[in-house]
């Protein structure tokens, strides 16, 4: 079950499409959908669970808490609008698909997928890619 909340003022537009989405993209990836929760929060709210859980004085767009049981995804997926919506204009693309892309990635993270080294972080690009491209409520 993925079950999506807000912790600011957020509302996820086509919730019941990406709920869809999410788990095509985790049957495709030969795994069992367990319990998932979206948390959609603000900076600070993020930083403050970067700094207590991660020991990581910085912000960023998504944190996600993996529970996973053996090959059932199972997890908290933190995610913050304000990163979400400056990375958005960053890289010159629209806030949904920035968000889409964020969504996906801990996704992906529960998965098997890292993105330390660059290889890595190139695969998880790819895959993050292939994902995104098999949206169809946009």
């Amino acid at each position: 079950m993925i079950d999506f909340f807000s912790e600011t003022v957020f509302n996820l537009q086509n919730s019941k499409e990406v709920t869809r989405w999410i788990s095509k993209i985790i049957a495709n990836e030969k795994r069992e959908e367990g319990e998932i929760s979206y948390i959609f929060c603000d900076d600070q709210y993020l930083h403050k669970l970067n700094v207590e859980f991660l020991n990581h004085n910085t912000l960023t767009d998504i944190i996600s808490f993996d529970n996973s049981i053996g090959n059932q995804i199972n997890g908290d997926i933190f995610i913050s609008i304000e990163r979400v919506k400056e990375n958005s204009l960053i890289y010159d693309t629209v806030f949904e698909d920035e968000l889409h892309r964020v969504i996906i990635h801990g996704i992906l993270h529960y998965c098997g997928f890292n993105d330390k080294t660059k290889k890595d972080a190139d695969l998880m690009r790819k895959k993050e890619d292939e994902a995104l491209s098999q949206r169809i409520f946009i």
